[in-house]
């Protein structure tokens, strides 16, 4: 039963980003009452980030500091109880952060966390004692490629370990960030009581206690095996030897898991309801998922990168894994996954394709697009101005006349007609999705439901057309524009639902729809078809490429 003081329950979502933090509370109905955010290099100056990062000294290193999260969660309570939110109507909070940063506490740290002062800030009571590494590596850091060779050829080679954890060695994982600072500081690994997350780092300063790791965020740290969803013993040891366990505390845990009531602190320093619950916090990617779509849904973000996430109900047979994608655990559903694949070329490769061909006009790019034939008339491109994660490495405009029976080839060629690059940008870039979308998915997979699309190029209608027509599937927009931050309160709200639902599903509580999305473009059934046609054909083309460009080496 909600508090007497509360006669209407509100949710609360953080959402800690590279740039800033964000809160977003909502109601029962799942409508948005308030949004405030804390912009880390406008806000908070004194700590001198750009971007809300630091560069160095190391080659690749990146890293935010502590101190300056602590400061802005200080000023973001202070914006929401200064704007009138009612804190004492919060009945859960829950949230997202930044996949892969991690937070290392110092033996003082949960004797601190414990006796917080209302009398002081965050920042002051807990640091600098409550941790032993006061900058804490983040996504953006590329400093550990000797430890990604070590961990990979420990088990195996790069396949293995996707097969074993959901991805290869990447620098930006966690698990290779442990292993640094273990090789290069092992006086501050061995002083180190426990390693956080981002998102468990926020949720064990709600709790006053370490929160345990969330199951989906735990994906992106090279540590867990991605099927049992537990801790394996292999990959710790290598990372971080037989400490590490200990360090990381108890199993992950899913999402709706109640992890107890806010500390005192926050309701003497603040009026948070003392009934509210902290629920796991995951990770940005796995609450954009939660926020934006529904199982046999997939969300395709079209920003400067291009990201691709496909919720995957549990089945039989597990995913395939690959070293060109990520598997992870679902936030809420048990031995579900999310896939997710990430390409850097992106909009800059779309606007470069638009700035030679089409007058840098987006409407005559359009019109170009609309002028050429699904399929470009028996051509194909691809386009990677910058080197590619997907294929790995790959740079250069590759060009390809396509075969008039099926017995042949792709022709690699030395240009395609200056007309068809337009459409063609967009049938490859699309199509390498569509590629290995099949191929992840388990056999007898149930056809997907709807394309969620978002970023910059979404607002397109055109692109909108195609996306509908390659993928086979209605396209969607979302009103939400912080997806994250909106996933956390959902989850804040289905942690709270679900004591009074034990046996309830998140789309039991959601009705299996994703709240204020709008249908854009419906997928025309004869052009799916010449699409389904070429996906094998598209699949060819990037073989070539791949050898063209290693003969070019």
């Amino acid at each position: 039963m909600a508090p007497t003081n509360a006669p209407e329950p509100l949710f609360l979502g953080l959402d800690l980003s590279t740039q800033q933090v964000k809160a977003v509370v909502i109601r029962e109905d799942s409508t948005i009452v308030h949004e405030t955010s804390v912009h880390f290099d406008n806000d908070l100056p004194h700590y001198k980030t750009t971007n809300g990062t630091y560069h160095g000294p190391g080659e690749g290193e990146v890293t935010s500091p502590v101190e300056m999260w602590l400061e802005a969660l200080d000023l973001l309570f202070d914006r929401l109880h200064k704007e009138g939110v009612s804190l004492s109507s919060v009945v859960a909070i829950s949230g997202a952060g930044q996949q892969h940063g991690s937070v290392f506490w110092s033996a003082q740290a949960e004797g601190l966390l414990a006796s917080l002062d209302a009398a002081k800030s965050l920042r002051g009571h807990l640091f600098p004692g409550a941790f032993s590494i006061q900058r804490s590596p983040i996504w953006q850091d590329h400093s550990t490629e000797e430890d990604c060779k070590v961990l990979e050829e420990a088990v195996g080679g790069s396949q293995a370990l996707a097969d074993l954890s959901g991805s290869r060695a990447y620098e930006r994982f966690t698990g290779t960030q442990i292993s640094k600072i273990k090789r290069l500081q092992p006086k501050v690994y061995a002083s180190t009581a426990r390693i956080s997350l981002v998102s468990s780092f926020i949720a064990s300063l709600f709790l006053g206690k370490f929160a345990p790791i969330e199951v989906s965020d735990a994906s992106g740290m090279n540590l867990m095996d991605i099927i049992s969803c537990k801790w394996d013993e292999t990959l710790l040891n290598i990372c971080g030897g037989p400490q590490l366990r200990e360090k990381l505390g108890s199993e992950p845990v899913i999402g709706g898991t109640n992890l107890g009531t806010v500390s005192k602190w926050w309701v003497k320093r603040w009026g948070v309801n003392p009934e509210c619950i902290v629920a796991p916090i995951t990770g940005d990617n796995p609450a954009t998922v939660m926020s934006l779509s529904a199982p046999g849904d997939a969300v395709l973000s079209l920003g400067t990168s291009t990201t691709f996430l496909l919720s995957i109900p549990p089945a039989n047979t597990p995913p395939k894994r690959f070293t060109t994608s990520h598997l992870l655990a679902h936030p809420t559903t048990s031995h579900g996954q999310i896939a997710m694949l990430c390409y850097k070329n992106g909009a800059l490769a779309r606007e470069n394709i638009r700035n030679k061909y089409a007058n840098r006009d987006w409407a005559e790019f359009n019109k170009r697009v609309q002028g050429t034939p699904p399929g470009c008339s028996g051509y194909m491109a691809l386009y990677f101005p910058l080197p590619e994660i997907i294929p790995p490495g790959i740079q250069g405009e590759y060009c390809f006349k396509l075969p008039s029976a099926e017995s042949e080839t792709p022709k690699q060629i030395e240009d395609i007609p200056p007309e068809v690059h337009c459409r063609a940008i967009l049938e490859s870039q699309f199509l390498s999705i569509r590629s290995r979308i099949a191929a992840i998915l388990p056999p007898n997979a149930p056809h997907l439901h709807r394309l969620v699309i978002s970023g910059g190029s979404s607002a397109n209608p055109v692109i909108r057309q195609i996306a509908a027509d390659i993928f086979g599937m209605d396209v969607y927009v979302s009103s939400t524009k912080e997806a994250a931050a909106m996933g956390g309160t959902l989850l804040a709200k289905y942690a709270w639902w679900k004591i009074r639902n034990p046996d309830g599903s998140f789309e039991d509580m959601t009705g299996g729809e994703p709240a204020g999305t709008t249908r854009v473009a419906k997928a025309h059934e004869e052009e799916s078809k010449i699409y389904d046609e070429l996906v094998s054909i598209y699949t060819q083309c990037e073989e070539q490429t791949i050898k063209s460009s290693a003969s070019a080496a």
